[in-house]
């Protein structure tokens, strides 16, 4: 039996929290019958983040867009790579500058996505009831969890979890996380966001909204009302895009 044909929703939401500027960057766009997104988050403590940010988004719309479908993952990993040079040209141009990663590539024709990252900007997959991150972070106590030297608990009040480990413009040799083609269905979820959302709402609240929403700009709404109501003040610049996968009919 055929799979039936599907479609995409779609809502992005980028804030600034208490920073000065918003190193972060969303994108959403389509190449023909299949779409991408892409978030960056020039990374904290590094002059020219946002422009970072900026450099490897503006490369990766032009990979993914100007490409002949379908996206494979050596073209999506090939796409990462010269957006982490584009960082790098403007590293050598102006002062150093360092930025985060997550893109995700769907076709709903085929019924297919792609995904990869660096950083520690995620990527969720949502289906039936469970949640599960599909990307694993590039941080220095995500290091010590694999060693067996933390748990994810302690690692959660590490005062350098967010050390970053790889990142985009950094010297020497880079290795995107690209994954190979993985189905979609009717009904999955999924969400890109960057550390100042994930940290902000956690696993928890993340299903908890998505029960409640009838769609994803209601979805990402609850989860950016609910950081905002934390008040915190150091809070993070805070991104998300939710892509919802639905029937076409």
């Amino acid at each position: 039996m055929t799979a039936p044909p599907l479609r995409l929703q779609v809502a992005a939401c980028s804030e600034q929290g208490t920073r000065a500027i918003n190193e972060d960057v969303v994108l959403m766009r389509d190449n023909g019958p299949a779409w991408f997104a892409v978030l960056a988050d020039g990374a904290g403590g590094h002059a020219d983040g946002a422009e970072a940010a900026r450099r490897a988004v503006g490369s990766l719309q032009a990979g993914l867009g100007d490409a002949t479908l379908p996206w494979r993952p050596e073209l999506l990993t090939d796409a990462v790579l010269a957006a982490h040079a584009e960082v790098r040209e403007g590293r050598r141009a102006q002062a150093p500058m360092h930025t985060t990663v997550v893109a995700l590539c769907l076709d709903p024709r085929r019924g297919v996505a792609l995904w990869s990252h660096v950083g520690d900007s995620r990527l969720y997959r949502l289906r039936g009831h469970s949640i599960d991150q599909v990307t694993r972070d590039d941080t220095l106590v995500q290091g010590l969890i694999d060693a067996g030297v933390l748990t994810p608990e302690q690692a959660t009040h590490h005062p350098h979890k967010h050390h970053l480990a790889a990142a985009l413009g950094i010297e020497g040799e880079l290795q995107p996380h690209t994954t190979a083609e993985q189905p979609l269905a009717s009904g999955d979820v999924f969400l890109l966001c960057s550390d100042g959302w994930w940290a902000s709402v956690g696993d928890a609240g993340i299903v908890a909204s998505l029960v409640a929403a009838d769609s994803p700009q209601a979805w990402l709404a609850a989860m950016r009302d609910a950081i905002a109501a934390q008040g915190r003040r150091d809070q993070d610049n805070y991104s998300a895009i939710a892509v919802w996968i639905v029937a076409a009919d």
